[in-house]
């Protein structure tokens, strides 16, 4: 059965100006409703009320897909993001792909049949493209959050993590560390590349010599943490301080550390990415560059639902700043 969607891929146009032809609303030119209209004769398509009455749902459906719903980060972001379509009267089809980018295919595909009116998404990285390659070809409008992919050109807000980054490190520097391992997410992941960045730099400019032996591709996932902070341990000098990618990350580190005897921040100051909830018990509490979770939900969704609505032409790039917060995960060296 001839779509929507497929009148829009041969028509190089969206679904939604398919819909306005069908239904002869919003502002279309004569010309792009003429070719339309002259592709569905040729493909047979004859829209009906049940057909109608499906993009009319269509509109109100929308697709919220992050990277781990374990990650309180995304957790919040999640409960932002639901808030903000409630409020502009849409319904949330909520995803999780749980870092796996065959998983985040499988959604994408079901995003697809579900004919959802846009999808608002944390790719799982770089191999994403091909995934949002496919939304862009049958015209279902999204936005790209916390993450962004080189290679697609869409509306995105996310983190400044160069910045924050910059500011984890200058903080242990100024307590006299000088050698900080990095334990980050994959580095097809662009915040994982811009946090490496604004460390970096920020030992360069520092005039700290860069060691690659304390660079640790890990993941975002902290499931072998543990066996991290033992190849750490056993350098012939090892680090003051663990440099985190997330809050997830820098727990399974403290955890570790523990259980081998060493205590945070006496023998090891731990700073990370993201805040925690008052809800988490944990003593030492983190130092941590805060990012606003619920604003990166209700900013993403405000600008998915802006788009869909066409009140935007331009695409939007909103960069979102951390803050530095400083507790009892980070002391003055001792070694």
């Amino acid at each position: 059965m001839v779509t929507i969607y497929d009148i829009a891929k041969k028509a190089n146009c969206s679904a939604m100006t398919v819909s306005k032809v069908i239904n002869n609303t919003g502002k279309i030119s004569e010309t792009t409703k003429q070719r339309i209209q002259q592709i569905m004769a040729q493909m047979n398509y004859v829209p009906n009320s049940n057909a109608r009455s499906l993009v009319l749902q269509q509109t109100k459906l929308l697709s919220l897909l992050i990277a781990d719903i374990t990650n309180p980060f995304y957790t919040t972001l999640t409960r932002g993001a639901e808030d903000a379509a409630k409020r502009l009267g849409f319904q949330l089809l909520f995803s999780n792909s749980d870092e796996s980018i065959l998983k985040e295919k499988e959604y994408i595909e079901t995003v697809l049949s579900a004919r959802v009116a846009g999808v608002l998404i944390a790719p799982v990285g770089d191999p994403s493209l091909e995934h949002l390659k496919l939304l862009e070809q049958y015209g279902i409008p999204f936005v790209l959050i916390d993450r962004e992919v080189p290679g697609v050109s869409a509306d995105i807000v996310m983190g400044d993590s160069k910045v924050g980054a910059s500011k984890l490190t200058e903080h242990l520097l100024g307590l006299g560390h000088r050698r900080i391992a990095m334990m980050n997410g994959h580095l097809e992941t662009s915040t994982a590349r811009y946090r490496l960045e604004g460390f970096k730099e920020t030992l360069f400019l520092n005039g700290i010599k860069w060691d690659e032996q304390l660079n640790l591709e890990m993941g975002f996932n902290p499931k072998n943490a543990n066996e991290h902070i033992e190849k750490l341990l056993q350098l012939e000098e090892p680090p003051t301080a663990i440099f985190a990618a997330n809050n997830l990350i820098a727990l399974a580190a403290i955890r570790s550390l523990r259980h081998k005897g060493y205590r945070v921040p006496e023998d090891m100051s731990i700073v990370c990415f993201d805040d925690l909830e008052a809800d988490y018990v944990l003593d030492p509490f983190l130092t941590v560059a805060s990012q606003p979770a619920y604003d990166f939900g209700t900013i993403g969704m405000q600008t998915l639902i802006d788009r869909i609505q066409g009140n935007q032409e331009k695409t939007r790039h909103i960069l979102l700043p951390s803050e530095l917060i400083v507790r009892g995960s980070s002391a003055a060296c001792s070694r």
